[in-house]
């Protein structure tokens, strides 16, 4: 892993929107939760090492009740090595779910890929969230894929705000916060995510009248390090689209080269 410091202060996005599915790296677990429009009734466990969590007698997998999800966002999962997991919305339809169905979760955890798409009518499930070392690579499906939109415009945002409480960068006026970039918004980059695009927190730009962030294409990738590679080259040249915070309207824009 090279440069993780410089790493911290990037997002990789690599959309996969036939099989529902997004690569990121710079995404965590706290922030996916903060981020998503509702909180998850319950966590069905594939792969971790958190220890106060429920066992299901009918999948042999762990689970956690709403009540616990606190706890768990105090974890470091990045620590955990392999975090996978899915929601459900009761223990009825867990304890439905068929052994072909068990198995296809063994794998999707096992093997980060799915055999079919991890999307269960007996769980109601909206995600699956596959990640080693939390948020070095996350692998994250979505039922609805308008609701990664809305996880990225918030993520951004409450990024923003972090950098500027710890750096004193992107100051806003009387200490207001970044309102998320609108989900709407967001989908006009879809074109580029389908390629494989960093966004840089650290070459992010502002002025009196607005805040830049710089948005790059830099391909297909797995490993992170070949992003960060693809990175420290691209960052030299001009970025191939930005998104745009007006200070005055405290609105967002999008604008591609």
């Amino acid at each position: 892993m090279k440069n993780p410091g410089n790493m911290k202060e990037m997002i990789y996005i690599h959309l996969h929107p036939i099989n529902q599915y997004v690569v990121s790296y710079g995404i965590e677990f706290q922030e996916f939760i903060k981020a998503i429009p509702e909180t998850p009734p319950h966590l069905l466990l594939l792969k971790h090492k958190y220890e106060n969590s429920d066992f299901n007698m009918h999948t042999r997998f762990d689970y956690i009740e709403p009540d616990e999800l606190k706890r768990l966002l105090k974890e470091d999962v990045g620590e955990y090595g392999d975090f996978c997991w899915v929601d459900f919305e009761d223990i009825d339809g867990l304890n439905e779910l068929e052994g072909r169905e068990i198995a296809e979760l063994l794998y999707l955890a096992h093997s980060k890929e799915h055999l079919q798409r991890p999307f269960y009518s007996k769980l109601n499930n909206r995600y699956a969230y596959l990640s080693h070392d939390d948020e070095w690579f996350n692998k994250t499906y979505y039922r609805h894929m308008p609701d990664f939109y809305n996880v990225l415009g918030k993520v951004i945002s409450l990024k923003l705000g972090f950098f500027r409480s710890e750096r004193s960068f992107f100051a806003l006026k009387k200490g207001s916060s970044f309102p998320p970039i609108p989900a709407e918004m967001i989908a006009l980059a879809y074109g580029d995510m389908k390629e494989g695009i960093v966004l840089s927190l650290s070459k992010t730009e502002q002025s009196r009248l607005k805040v830049e962030v710089p948005i790059w294409i830099v391909g297909d990738h797995i490993n992170m390090d070949d992003v960060f590679d693809d990175y420290m080259t691209s960052f030299k040249t001009e970025p191939n689209a930005r998104f745009v915070f007006d200070k005055k309207t405290h609105e967002w824009s999008v604008f591609s080269q």
